[in-house]
């Protein structure tokens, strides 16, 4: 099954995919936060009723939003989680190398990064000078749980969608080589475009790709993670608890812009789209945009 989000009448709409069109849910069910939080019971009558008699409208041209909209907490990332990733940055950390890491690498974005799978992505460069681009498969929290066995963290997965990691890298290093600042800039990350269940998708062989103005970049199949998705949710619930509706970056294959050469960076007006083998793609377009104000903070 597909979920997803739209903006409908002034308002952001949960639905489903139907075919060519979406079934929209029940206002009375939420937004897809609510829902997967919804005991089965619960979720399998809204989605019945949206079958039966929930308004419809055509997919094609629709106003997606970001499937996931209200967070309780940061967004949940995953660092170097593609080992061709990790080996094309060495020399490009600006100093700040480290030895292959043993275990996943977590950090966090904030929530105000994330974006509808068509919106501009916000950008400035006085703000930055290097922003790079990073295609990513995301998973979704659907049940709960701390200490998660490797086993059956599986069981606990909703669903899975795209993300594109929009990154500073001059801020990344600017800040001791940590990755919360040059990763939180407000409505920078692509969210979408559907969230698909498991049943629907082989997720290995999804093939992750990212273009830039219809160059191909980016180019990988989750297999080739350096770290698996079961692994991933139990080191990360180890002794911490994991929310239904919680989101997950998985990390991003090689190609990235920063280690190219030359480099390739984004710039306004840039189109970028990142695509996922049965979830669809991300289509977002560089939009300059005031980040800066009154700030006396200059990059560069």
């Amino acid at each position: 099954m597909r979920f997803l989000s739209v903006r409908h009448r002034g308002a952001e709409r949960a639905g489903i995919l139907a075919g060519d069109e979406i079934a929209l849910l029940p206002p009375e069910a939420g937004d897809l936060v609510s829902l997967i939080g919804a005991g089965r019971d619960i979720r399998e009558a809204a989605i019945a009723a949206a079958r039966a008699t929930g308004e419809r409208l055509p997919f094609a041209g629709a106003d997606l939003a970001s499937p996931i909209a209200r967070f309780g907490r940061d967004v949940l990332c995953t660092g170097w989680n593609y080992w061709d990733h990790f080996e094309e940055g060495r020399g490009r950390r600006d100093g700040q190398d480290v030895e292959r890491p043993k275990a996943p690498t977590f950090f966090t974005k904030s929530p105000d990064v994330v974006i509808g799978p068509n919106d501009p992505i916000a950008f400035d460069a006085r703000l930055s000078q290097k922003w790079d681009y990073e295609a990513e498969l995301v998973v979704i929290i659907g049940r709960g749980g701390r200490s998660i066995p490797q086993g059956r963290a599986l069981d606990h997965v909703f669903g899975y969608c795209l993300a594109n990691d929009i990154s500073q890298r001059d801020l990344q290093r600017r800040h001791g080589g940590q990755w919360l600042k040059g990763k939180s800039i407000d409505a920078t990350m692509p969210l979408g475009p559907v969230v698909v269940t498991p049943d629907e998708l082989d997720v290995p062989n999804i093939r992750l790709q990212c273009a830039v103005n219809g160059e191909l970049l980016q180019d990988a199949l989750v297999a080739q993670m350096a770290f698996p998705i079961a692994e991933l949710i139990a080191e990360l619930s180890f002794g911490m608890t994991l929310h239904p509706g919680d989101v997950i970056l998985t990390g991003t294959p090689s190609g990235v812009g920063n280690a190219r050469e030359p480099q390739i960076f984004l710039n306004d007006g840039d189109e970028v789209v990142v695509r996922g083998d049965g979830i669809g793609e991300l289509r977002n377009r560089m939009q300059a945009q005031d980040l800066v104000g009154a700030s006396e903070i200059r990059i560069g």
